[in-house]
């Protein structure tokens, strides 16, 4: 069964996503608070595929309880919920861990499109292949069976996404790939959110691969296009 957690404090919000993700064929949790969002996530040893948590909570926000189920988690899928525009809410909320955000009011086909997208991602997390070829640029392994990479040997800590993303680049070396080729290869060609999206998992991506990030090696900007793989 698809298992969703939803944490949103604002009652008809919550009944909104909780009526539409029940129609759409998922199972939903829902909570009205931070507290009771992880206590909920622990109690059911974190048996839950994706969860959608809404940043303006009294308590506990949204971005502490993203990132205490990122520290529990490196699978499950995370969807911030906001009521504001502003583009900080939406980096901050991808520099800690999140897949995804969106800003209220959204229509139901949105919803679900958007939770289907972090779904279909999740479940390649539990794929499993038999023979499980390993990619090998520079110092850097990836794992095509765990979905893990490592670099000299020590495995590095990433979420799907950025798991993705890294598959995408070293399937590509030497290649200029634009934002928006990025962006339809992980996130599918029906999301309706911005490129933004795209920078700021590579941002999270050089902080854990590079040796210095803000002189990267291997993610090398193509100003004006997107970004390249290279090896050294």
């Amino acid at each position: 069964m698809k298992k969703i957690l939803v944490c949103e404090d604002e009652d008809v919000i919550r009944d909104f996503v909780v009526i539409n993700l029940k129609r759409a064929g998922y199972d939903v949790t829902d909570v009205n608070c931070g507290e009771e969002a992880l206590r909920v996530f622990d109690s059911e040893h974190g048996n839950f595929d994706v969860a959608l948590l809404d940043i303006m909570m009294p308590g506990i926000d949204g971005f502490t309880v993203c990132k205490k189920l990122r520290e529990k988690s490196s699978t499950l899928g995370i969807i911030m919920l906001s009521a504001k525009t502003q583009e900080m809410d939406k980096v901050s909320g991808l520099m800690i861990g999140a897949d995804d955000y969106m800003t209220k009011p959204f229509s139901p086909s949105e919803l679900t499109a958007r939770v289907d997208a972090i779904y279909r991602r999740v479940l390649m997390s539990y794929s499993k292949s038999d023979e499980p070829p390993v990619i090998e640029s520079g110092p850097f392994q990836l794992n095509l069976k765990s979905r893990t990479v490592s670099k000299n040997g020590k495995l590095i800590d990433l979420t799907q996404v950025e798991y993705q993303i890294l598959e995408y680049f070293m399937n590509n070396k030497n290649t200029a790939l634009d934002r928006t080729s990025i962006l339809n290869h992980i996130w599918g060609e029906s999301y309706v959110g911005d490129e933004k999206i795209v920078d700021v998992n590579i941002r999270r991506i050089r902080m854990k691969i590079e040796d210095e990030p803000s002189s990267p090696q291997y993610i090398i900007t193509m100003w004006g296009y997107g970004y390249k793989w290279t090896e050294k």
